[in-house]
């Protein structure tokens, strides 16, 4: 499916736009504190409804226009306002939600490296998926992809400062889950 076109991204640091991407802004992102600039990239996992793929779903809930009756799961996330930066569907298109210069609402109450409120200097990446449900091939080639674009445009980010939601969020949060293959990531981002 991928070709070398489709894995050439480029971040115009300005902006915090990454080019290509579908465009979806989400009203939920706010600026970063002042001195605060990307450091960490919070890799998620998300389904919605809860194992099933494909829908609009994961766009309504970060751009506020989900129909919170349409699923029984709906009712358990009521009224939550979040977002992502980026979300990278099972097909590999990519979703840009949050310039990369703006503060994405996706890690909630975290801390990395003794550092609070990861939101202040990450980046989230959602991948379509669950904690159970392997992760696909364009998946991984575009994550790659992109993570080595986002460090080119941010020098204060590297392969080492790629975490989990699990592991900003331990003990609330399980996402990428366990089927989450770290090694394949990091051998898509070595030269």
């Amino acid at each position: 499916m991928n070709s070398d076109q489709d894995l050439c991204y480029r971040v115009d640091p300005s902006t915090g736009i990454l080019a290509p991407s579908v465009q979806c802004p989400s009203p939920n992102q706010d600026d970063r504190p002042e001195g605060c600039q990307p450091e960490l990239i919070v890799v998620h996992g998300i389904s919605l409804p809860p194992g099933e793929f494909g829908g609009p779903e994961i766009e309504q809930l970060f751009t506020n226009r989900l129909d919170w009756d349409a699923h029984p799961y709906f009712q358990e996330i009521r009224g939550t306002e979040v977002s992502s930066h980026l979300l990278i569907r099972r097909d590999g298109s990519v979703v840009q939600f949050v310039p990369f210069n703006r503060r994405a609402w996706h890690a909630g109450e975290s801390r990395f490296r003794g550092r609070r409120r990861c939101n202040d200097f990450s980046l989230g990446i959602e991948l379509e998926g669950t904690d159970q449900d392997p992760y696909t091939d364009p998946q991984y080639e575009q994550l790659a992809a992109v993570i080595s674009a986002i460090c080119k445009a941010y020098p204060t980010i590297s392969i080492r400062t790629v975490a989990g939601h699990c592991d900003v969020s331990p003990g609330r949060k399980t996402d990428p889950g366990p089927v989450f293959d770290w090694p394949r990531l990091y051998d898509g981002l070595m030269p």
